[in-house]
């Protein structure tokens, strides 16, 4: 963990965290082979900030966010939500645990139930959690519904009668019901037109503002993750890369995948458009398996600039300035 964790008001903290998927086989004797999704991930998010996580798809970056709030089995490591030890939470001390942290789904219409009214969803976690009096949460629904830019008419709706965004905005109102410090956000604007995505993180940056709320946002898209995240880590099969504040990660990124990902983005400007065409890095090949992992860097071989010893031994990630960490044997 970083020198200056004492001096930084830390509500989230997560220690070489693993995630290995199969591993036993239903045949006697043998032994399937394992996925290894998340392969020691650390990082630190503190209170009232907005951490984020990108890479390409089958990076693990969901897989670590699903195993934050427990949704996804915790192989190895430790999960801290200030000094409470999550991943070591069973039982109903764990259902406790989770009006703590809640999470936004990415898909916003198959993550709600179809066959219920969106004032039931929302509703659903005051019951479960036992949040304020019986009697005072249908009024708690509805602040709920305004607080997300809904009307009070609409609990009375189900799901299929809203459009995306506002069937978004239903979860994220069932999220924050039960005021939780922690919401994991897992591609929660992905599915939906630029134009709503933009109303979707406004009104996130809003209620982070009004309630205190500490984000980990989860997203493959470099310009929302630049837009509202604080701090960004950079995962690549399993592994985080490089991390660092927005700014410097935008302006001087180091590793070569990060450097990849960001010459990929388009503009919608005609000069930079072309600028970043003429400077776009492709990648070749495939990313390596997760069954069969490579001895060394695991980018080294789509890394244009891969030595001898990328290829025989992994590199750490390593602090190469202040708040900037990157895992790469050429930085």
């Amino acid at each position: 963990m970083s020198d200056t964790s004492s001096t930084r008001d830390l509500l989230l903290r997560i220690e070489d965290l693993k995630v290995h998927f199969g591993g036993k086989s239903w045949m006697p004797g043998k032994v399937s082979k394992v996925v290894h999704a998340v392969d020691g991930v650390s990082f630190e998010v503190e209170r009232g900030k907005t951490f984020g996580i990108v890479g390409e798809s089958g990076s693990g970056k969901t897989t670590t966010a699903l195993a934050t709030v427990r949704l996804a089995p915790v192989t190895e490591g430790r999960v801290f939500l200030d000094d409470l030890e999550v991943s070591a939470l069973k039982g109903e001390a764990l259902r406790l645990a989770r009006k703590r942290f809640q999470i936004i789904f990415q898909d916003p219409f198959s993550s709600l139930n179809p066959r219920i009214r969106a004032g039931q969803t929302v509703r659903e976690p005051l019951d479960l959690m036992e949040v304020g009096a019986e009697s005072e949460r249908e009024g708690l629904v509805q602040e709920l519904f305004a607080q997300v830019g809904l009307r009070p008419e609409q609990r009375a709706l189900f799901p299929h009668q809203f459009s995306g965004g506002q069937r978004q905005r239903i979860g994220l109102a069932r999220a924050i019901a039960t005021r939780p410090e922690l919401v994991v956000c897992d591609e929660p604007v992905s599915a939906l037109d630029v134009a709503i995505q933009a109303q979707i993180l406004n009104l996130m940056r809003r209620l982070q503002d009004e309630l205190g709320l500490t984000y980990l946002f989860i997203s493959h898209d470099l310009g929302v993750v630049q837009y509202i995240c604080d701090e960004i880590a950079v995962m690549y099969l399993g592994q985080i890369v490089e991390q660092a504040d927005r700014v410097s990660l935008f302006v001087r990124p180091q590793h070569p995948y990060t450097k990849a990902l960001l010459s990929a983005v388009p503009s919608a400007r005609p000069g930079k458009r072309a600028a970043n065409q003429a400077q776009r890095i492709r990648l070749e090949g495939d990313p390596p398996s997760p069954i069969n992992l490579p001895k060394g860097c695991r980018f080294a071989g789509r890394c244009p600039l891969a030595e001898a010893r990328c290829h025989e031994t992994p590199p750490e990630l390593k602090v190469i300035e202040t708040g900037h960490k990157v895992a790469c044997h050429l930085v």
